[in-house]
């Protein structure tokens, strides 16, 4: 059972590793350091997952189209990400928060909220801040990163405590003192005040924290709802009873993609639609679930966006079902203006049933266009379009050469291939170009962070 935290004691604490995917990339990347780094989508839809603090200077920022950020610093790097070394990293970061409480809720691979009130009851302000001292510390020596840290009475507080002074902050606030601060903050600040709320509540001259902790209540119920009115008057006034809760539980598990070109074809489509299919059946394996509830999420050439759903008369993991299931919702949609985005989700989530297991192993019956009859399909059925294609060089890919040893890729295109032979613990490396196909040059694994080197 979660704890309910005391309101009195600064039992909450909020970490957040700095600019984090762009961060491991400098880490890893000496060449990088101190320069402009972007992460996320580098082809023409992209869009900006993570912008180290050298790239925030030119206006980047997180969900910005890559295309614009482009045009704000054409030199900086742009990088597709390297999951496996972030989720390394995080693995060590949420082990080291573990050793401060049992009661660690990871809100993703950079965020966690950790409940010290849990281990230390008694905690006043000066014990707080030393706790966050020694894990920060930590982190840096384990990992080589910063990380910004909140510690509060609650999780509102904690996280708003951590945003202050990023980069490499600790911000430790006694509860005595968390109305003087929040009352003068945006009311945009607050979790769940997003623009349209925030618009709103300016419009209605509740600029700040404390000008909407001094509203009537009844009359933010009237703009807001009763939910939302009423949980953002008490947010406002430093109420938050969230506790920390150790344990997650996934709603869903999904796989998207967007496309360079808006399609239309709907064989395309539904090739692609199997193969997230795919997956999310694997994914849901690896977790050990299933799911009665599949959707399909198109986004349309006008950004437009579809969700259709249908709930099955059981629970399923099963790829053919999933892949069966969504192809009908598409056939549903009109696609023939263009399709930027496609997904496939599953949701209802519970534990593997029986009828999984045996709907994997059972055939799908296929049409024979001859006689119209059913047959059994083959184990390994024809795809009309080949295999996925591979997905080449990636810019930021670890590699190992045969000849030059370990790098990443710095560029690709035209057939060749750019990389620069470095890593966390060298000097700048020297750049090579081969041919794409170079025998010599291989995908490598993420290279090894060894703290004795800090």
């Amino acid at each position: 059972m979660p704890v309910v935290t005391d309101p009195s004691v600064p039992g909450v604490m909020h970490l957040d590793l700095d600019a984090f995917f762009a961060a491991v990339e400098q880490r890893d990347k000496p060449s990088l350091r101190g320069k402009p780094v972007v992460v996320g989508g580098t082809g023409g839809r992209g869009v900006v997952s993570t912008a180290s603090y050298e790239a925030r200077v030119f206006g980047i920022g997180s969900a910005m189209p890559t295309a614009r950020a482009r045009r704000l610093c054409p030199n900086a790097a742009y990088l597709a990400g390297r999951f496996d070394a972030y989720r390394e990293v995080s693995r060590h970061v949420m082990d080291l928060a573990h050793e401060l409480s049992p009661l660690v809720e990871p809100l993703s691979l950079d965020e966690a909220f950790v409940d010290l009130a849990a281990v230390h009851p008694g905690l006043d302000v000066a014990a707080a801040t030393a706790v966050a001292t020694d894990f920060r510390a930590a982190v840096r020596a384990r990992t080589g990163l910063t990380v910004s840290v909140g510690v509060g009475a609650s999780k509102l507080v904690a996280k708003i405590a951590s945003d202050l002074r990023k980069p490499d902050a600790l911000v430790v606030v006694p509860p005595a003192e968390q109305e003087a601060l929040l009352s003068p903050m945006s009311v945009r600040t607050i979790p769940g005040v997003g623009a349209v709320t925030g618009d709103r509540l300016v419009r209605a001259g509740l600029k700040t924290i404390g000008a909407l902790a001094a509203a009537d209540e009844a009359e933010l119920v009237r703009m807001l709802g009763k939910a939302h009115g009423t949980a953002l008057l008490a947010f406002a006034r430093g109420v938050d009873p969230r506790p920390v809760v150790a344990e997650r539980e996934a709603k869903s598990v999904s796989a998207e993609e967007t496309f360079a070109v808006d399609l239309t074809d709907r064989r395309d489509l539904a090739e692609r639609l199997r193969r997230m299919a795919d997956r999310v059946a694997a994914r849901l394996a690896k977790a050990g679930l299933s799911g009665r509830t599949v959707t399909v999420k198109v986004r349309r050439y006008d950004f437009s966006t579809l969700n259709r759903s249908r709930t099955l008369a059981h629970a399923t993991s099963s790829a053919r079902e999933i892949a069966h299931n969504a192809g009908e919702l598409l056939a549903g949609v009109d696609v023939a203006d263009g399709v930027r985005l496609l997904g496939v989700g599953v949701s209802g989530l519970s534990e593997f049933s029986q009828i999984d297991l045996l709907a994997e192993l059972e055939p799908d019956p296929v049409q024979d266009e001859e006689t119209g009859t059913a047959e059994e399909e083959p184990l390994e059925s024809p795809q009309p379009y080949g295999p996925p294609a591979a997905p080449g060089w990636r810019p930021g890919q670890d590699v190992e050469h045969a000849e030059f040893g370990a790098g990443w890729v710095q560029g690709s295109g035209a057939g060749r291939v750019t990389v620069r032979f470095e890593g966390p613990h060298t000097p700048v490396g020297r750049i090579r170009t081969f041919r794409d196909d170079d025998p010599a040059l291989a995908p490598a694994d993420p290279p090894v962070f060894d703290p004795e080197h800090l």
